[in-house]
């Protein structure tokens, strides 16, 4: 691959432009370099996951993040505190509970709509006057070298090329780009799906997260800004047919069924969607010139909401290690050296396979049958409560907020 006399040359090229894609190229915007998104799903096209009606939870270090970068205040007026959460058993007596009092917060976490997340970032790359988007568009190739990387962009179905020092890969679990990087990924299919949609209840949610673990899998009611509920439902992949196949009333019934009366009687459901749940795995986060972020990297389980969070934390993390390359640095360049990419692999090691087998744990032991491994949950929640210490570590890592944090996901801006 060669460049063209169209070719235009950036420090950074960002492959996706969904809300990790989208924010990351915002958290680099401040350093002054020339950045470039490329994302295939038109603005305002029902295709970008990440601008639908989905729900999604942020953490308070995801908050801080976009705090630092200016953008929460136009992100909270459609974000929907969680001052509480509630975790069952259904059908057995454990539970547990977290309450952002006791932990000295205002809010454990927050929910916003994807759709008005997506739309406060469009916003302000739009504003932003050294960000370029292509969109829709396609990075349909990949040439390493050691002093760059150069990528084929296909736009409105034609082919241009640019040059970068960098190439930060975020297009997902099924990345496109990993694969013309080289870079494999360990996959476990969980034989689930996630039925996902909003709902009306009789009583309201209020700022109550509730996480209930059914026979087929977890259940969380979230709430939503409005007089609404967000749900995340998993279901066995053998069951998706059937569920599908329901009119509103009878998967109103089930889903009461699973989820109990806490907030009284279910209703109202609305656009119901589906998707397969499974972990992925990067089998490395860096290439030649190139950094894996989000579910490109690691893409895990709705288990316990932490998947959008971790790729925060991959964006804050990418900002620290270009920031610090750039000082004192001769030119653009070294953002893209092997020093850099090693730093940013190892500092987000821990962090990736710590979540990783949070949540691939709290899959696999609540949907056992076995009656010993049940008991012994009930009595791990009961304990959750009784012994001293073990509720606030966890509600830190649930927080975001264990373990070294870089300056975004403390709330401190790059410059």
């Amino acid at each position: 691959m060669t460049t063209s006399e169209h070719a235009a040359d950036f420090d950074v090229v960002i492959a996706g432009g969904g809300m990790i894609g989208a924010s990351a190229a915002l958290a680099l915007a401040p350093l002054g370099l020339r950045i470039a998104v490329v994302e295939a799903a038109a603005r305002g096209g029902g295709d970008q996951p990440s601008f639908d009606e989905r729900s999604t939870a942020l953490s308070r270090s995801s908050r801080r993040l976009y705090d630092a970068l200016g953008l929460w205040p136009s992100i909270s007026e459609s974000a929907a505190p969680i001052r509480h959460i509630h975790v069952s058993d259904q059908g057995r007596f454990g539970f547990a509970h977290i309450d952002a009092g006791q932990q000295g917060v205002d809010a454990l976490g927050y929910v916003v709509i994807n759709r008005h997340l997506g739309a406060a970032l469009q916003a302000a790359l739009a504003a932003a006057p050294n960000v370029t988007e292509y969109c829709p568009a396609e990075v349909a190739g990949v040439e390493k070298r050691e002093d760059r990387v150069l990528v084929r962009i296909l736009d409105k179905r034609r082919p241009r090329s640019c040059s970068a020092n960098l190439l930060v890969v975020a297009d997902g679990a099924g990345s496109s780009v990993r694969e013309q990087l080289g870079i494999g990924a360990a996959r476990k299919d969980y034989g689930q799906h996630a039925v996902i949609g909003n709902l009306e209840c009789e009583r309201s949610v209020g700022d109550t997260a509730y996480e209930r673990f059914c026979a087929q899998g977890p259940l969380a009611v979230l709430p939503v800004p409005g007089e609404r509920a967000a749900f995340v439902w998993t279901i066995g992949a053998h069951d998706v047919s059937r569920v599908r196949a329901l009119d509103d009333e009878a998967f109103v019934i089930e889903l009461q069924s699973a989820f109990g009366n806490r907030l009284g009687r279910l209703q109202r459901v609305g656009k119901r969607t589906m998707y397969p749940l499974s972990l992925s795995q990067a089998l490395r986060v860096t290439g030649t010139r190139s950094i894996l972020v989000g579910n490109a990297a690691t893409g895990l389980h709705p288990v316990a909401a932490q998947g959008f969070n971790l790729g925060l934390r991959d964006v804050a993390t990418l900002g620290d290690c270009i920031a610090d390359a750039l000082v004192g640095a001769t030119s653009p360049g070294a953002i893209g050296e092997p020093a850099v990419l090693e730093r940013y692999a190892s500092w987000r090691r821990a962090d990736q396979q710590k979540l990783v087998g949070f949540t691939d744990g709290l899959v696999q032991l609540f949907t056992t049958g076995r009656r010993p491994l049940r008991t012994a949950r009930d009595l791990a929640m009961l304990a959750f409560d009784l012994v001293p210490g073990v509720r606030r570590e966890f509600a830190r890592h649930t927080m975001g907020l264990a373990g070294r944090l870089p300056r975004l996901s403390r709330g401190v801006p790059l410059r």
